[in-house]
């Protein structure tokens, strides 16, 4: 859930829906509409009453604007509980409102326009400008400036310099203002609100993004529980150490006031033979802290042309900003190794590609863990930076017996000649090889028709997980 707060909350149950009349919200509405639909009543009765006082309509004159719109207490809606963690001052608040209308209603700002200009006509100074797919009108800077501040030219420059430095629209993301065509005045970039926060305000709710061009990533999650992993007691030690950053990160960085001295965000390397439990460990912290995990998809990311590299990692860092995403860099050697003397273009520009990456991940306020076999292949400048480095080693015959007493599912009879403490001690295999072992026997016995697992059925499973890595068993 993106709920660009600093402290944790239970997701809210979806809101009721929003009736979506031609009209948009109606005044009347507004005592008893929730949260949200009270204060996209009282933008628009803001923005008719602008738009009539600049026309010199009579019921421009006449118009009062209600009160600002309150937070009932009792109110839990996602709207209610974004403005109350934020506080977000009054001009804030709208302009987080007028990006969000063309999301509740499409016609929001053209049906307002309409009952001023019923004839037709253009309002230049209003801004606005047409989507590629959206037919209806969508809010600019230029938008915001008219609606808060019609003709006032001191207060105009004063907002201009407000919505191009607000932390609220620039830090934080909440709302992006998009850059425009050189040339062209920077206010009348469109007002954009985050993806998610949008989805989140208007449904309670908020979608897994999909892996893209321009989200190389993808959602992992897993069904077991910590009780299914078994690691080696420093390795598991040093697991709950990230365990606890998650858990109290807020507390150290805020409620302590440690973020004017510490960087925000926790960095780690998990190295060690492949099958050794890093990705599981990797679902498991995202699983019990609450926050998804996406696993990089590097052959998304790399390109051979200069600048590809660095765009695609921008893509994947502005979206993932400020959700707390734990972001899982699998293979992390191709993106993440030694840098090379410069020798010609392309390692100067390879080295150029390692040093944006370092940047963006040192300035990532989430999780971010990278994944290597071996530790010696990063590039130093990395693990200079990493919080932790987490080596995942061979499982001991203690680790391996604990694996196969748990490997298979009850339905399977397990045959007395087979000797776990034995089989641990005698045959030195990770947990990854383990569940190939099983699956392969779970479809023997099943094709079979049979529910004993005998011992030449496990150990025919040993011997080919052997022969994959050209060893005998």
């Amino acid at each position: 859930m993106n709920l660009f707060l600093r402290k944790q909350r239970k997701e809210p149950s979806a809101p009721e829906a929003v009736e979506t009349d031609k009209q948009g919200p109606s005044a009347s509405d507004i005592q008893e509409a929730p949260a949200l639909q009270a204060h996209l009543a009282y933008l628009q009765e803001l923005i008719l009453w602008r738009l009539e006082q600049r026309l010199g309509l009579k019921t421009g004159k006449e118009r009062g604007l209600p009160a600002f719109p309150a937070i009932a207490e009792a109110d839990e809606s996602p709207f209610a509980l974004f403005v109350r963690q934020q506080q977000p001052v009054q001009e804030e608040l709208l302009v987080l409102l007028m990006a969000l209308a063309p999301y509740a209603y499409a016609s929001f700002f053209d049906a307002l326009v309409a009952r001023v200009l019923p004839k037709g006509g253009e309002l230049p100074e209003f801004g606005g400008v047409k989507g590629d797919t959206h037919r209806g009108m969508l809010p600019t800077a230029e938008t915001a400036l008219f609606i808060l501040a019609g003709e006032d030219l001191a207060e105009r420059m004063r907002l201009q310099y407000w919505l191009r430095h607000s932390p609220f629209l620039n830090t934080d993301r909440i709302v992006k203002l998009e850059p425009v065509k050189a040339g062209e005045p920077p206010m009348s970039g469109k007002l954009v609100p985050d993806d998610e926060l949008a989805e989140w305000l208007l449904t309670g709710a908020v979608s897994i993004p999909r892996m893209s061009m321009n989200f190389p990533a993808q959602y992992i999650a897993t069904e077991l529980d910590w009780s299914d992993l078994v690691l080696d007691p420093r390795t598991l030690a040093q697991i709950r150490e990230i365990e606890n950053w998650l858990q109290h990160q807020d507390a150290l960085l805020y409620d302590w006031g440690l973020h004017k001295k510490i960087k925000p965000g926790y960095r780690v390397l998990f190295y060690g033979p492949p099958g050794t439990g890093k990705t599981l460990t990797a679902m498991l912290l995202g699983k019990y802290a609450n926050l998804p995990v996406f696993r990089v998809d590097l052959s998304m990311v790399v390109s051979k042309y200069i600048g590809e590299t660095e765009k695609n990692l921008s893509s994947l860092f502005d979206k993932a900003e400020n959700k707390k995403w734990i972001l899982f860099f699998d293979e992390a050697d191709a993106l993440f190794g030694k840098r090379t003397n410069v020798r010609d273009a392309h390692d100067k520009y390879a080295n150029q590609e390692v040093s944006y990456l370092l940047q963006r991940v040192e300035n990532y306020a989430g999780l971010v863990i990278l994944v290597s076999n071996f530790r010696s292949n990063m590039d130093e400048s990395f693990t200079r930076r990493f919080q932790s480095i987490v080596y995942f080693p061979m499982p001991k015959p203690e680790e391996r017996l604990a694996l196969w007493q748990m490997a298979f599912p009850p339905q399977v009879q397990i045959a007395e000649t087979i000797d776990w403490g034995k089989i641990a001690s005698q045959y030195e295999l990770t947990g990854s090889n383990i569940v190939n072992i099983v699956q392969y026997c779970g479809i023997k016995l099943l094709a079979s028709d049979r529910a004993l697992l005998e011992y030449d059925d496990l150990l025919e499973g040993i011997r080919r997980e052997y022969a994959k890595e050209e060893k005998t068993a």
